[in-house]
């Protein structure tokens, strides 16, 4: 523990540190959410009902989609960018793009390694997720759901 002895307060974060502090947070939310939707459709689709694996994580990335598109767009970037046919268009491109890495990274993963068993698989999506994430975090900020500033 310190003690501040010279009697100044500590700064507080400036406003815009907060900001993204909140923002990471709530992308999170709605991320977590998406992969918990992500995952239970693809372990139904590839463990439950046994179809093959790339058309179950495909299916199950893009159903994750649309479902983070309503979070996002109704409570991470709520304060951003009413809804317009050219957001709609940027998020599901830059969406698709996300879908096609985490495809690829799975594919890698699962045919190009061998890791096919519900655990190996498992992890390997967690990965191609997580690897996707951080691009999708990126250019859904910077130009999917802009702030008033970033349009002016």
């Amino acid at each position: 523990m310190t003690v501040n002895l010279s009697g100044e307060r500590a700064a507080a974060p400036t406003p815009s540190v907060k900001r993204v502090v909140v923002e990471v947070v709530n992308f999170a939310l709605v991320g977590g959410s998406g992969v918990a939707v992500n995952f239970l459709v693809f372990n139904v689709l590839l463990h439950g009902l046994h179809r093959a694996a790339m058309p179950a994580t495909v299916l199950a990335s893009l159903i994750a989609m649309g479902t983070n598109y309503l979070g996002f767009r109704y409570f991470t970037y709520r304060d951003r960018a009413s809804r317009t046919r050219r957001q709609i268009a940027l998020f599901f491109v830059f969406s698709g793009i996300g879908v096609a890495m985490e495809s690829g990274l799975f594919y890698a993963g699962y045919h190009g390694l061998g890791l096919t068993g519900p655990f190996e698989s498992n992890a390997v999506k967690a990965a191609s997720i997580v690897l996707a994430s951080a691009f999708r975090f990126l250019v859904y900020r910077t130009w999917v759901f802009q702030s008033d500033a970033h349009r002016a």
